[in-house]
C-alpha cells in the first residue's frame, strides 16, 4: 500500500515539503451536480436573490483562491487562472470547475473547493424554494503536470 504523503513517520498529520520539486504548469477540472425539481430548475431565471448560477460561478472562483485557508494542509498557491462554468440540465445544475497554476504542487484541491463551493451557492440560492435539493457527485475529472502526471477519469 503506499504511503500517504501528509503523515510523518510517527503518524501525525504535516504539510508535504514540496521545496525540492520542480516548478511545473499544473491543471485540474472538477465536476459537481446539484439535484433540483424540475419547477426550481425552471424557475432559476427568476429567482428573487439573483442569478444563483453566476452568483455560484464567483463564489467557486473566489473559493478556489482560498483553498489554503480552508483545507489545513494545503499549499497556498498563487493561481493563474479559475473558472467555473454552470449549465442547468434535465434535474438541475452541473457545474465544472477548472484551476490552473504554475507551482511544485497540484490544483486538484482548488478546482475540487470551487465546484464545491458553487454547488453550495446554488443550494443557498434555491434553499427556499426545495428542501430536498442535493449536492452530488463532486469528483476529480481531470489534472496535468507534477510527478504524478496526468489523470483523466474514466466517465463509462
Amino acid at each position: 500500500m503506499k504511503k500517504l504523503s501528509h503523515f510523518d513517520a510517527a503518524g501525525s498529520p504535516r504539510m508535504v515539503d514540496v521545496s525540492a520539486k520542480p516548478t511545473t504548469r499544473r491543471t485540474a477540472r472538477a465536476h459537481a451536480f446539484v439535484r433540483m425539481r424540475p419547477e426550481v430548475v425552471r424557475g432559476l431565471p427568476q429567482n428573487p436573490k439573483g442569478n444563483p448560477l453566476e452568483i455560484a460561478r464567483i463564489a467557486g472562483i473566489s473559493a478556489a483562491k482560498k483553498t489554503a485557508e480552508l483545507i489545513p494542509l494545503c499549499h497556498p498557491l498563487m493561481l493563474s487562472h479559475a473558472d467555473v462554468e454552470v449549465q442547468v440540465e434535465e434535474g438541475g445544475v452541473r457545474i465544472i470547475a477548472s484551476a490552473a497554476t504554475s507551482a511544485q504542487t497540484g490544483v486538484e484541491m482548488e478546482a475540487l473547493t470551487a465546484a464545491a463551493v458553487a454547488a453550495l451557492t446554488v443550494y443557498d440560492m434555491t434553499k427556499a424554494l426545495d428542501k430536498s435539493i442535493e449536492i452530488q457527485d463532486i469528483y476529480l475529472l481531470q489534472k496535468s503536470g507534477g510527478k504524478s502526471g496526468g489523470y483523466l477519469r474514466d466517465t463509462k
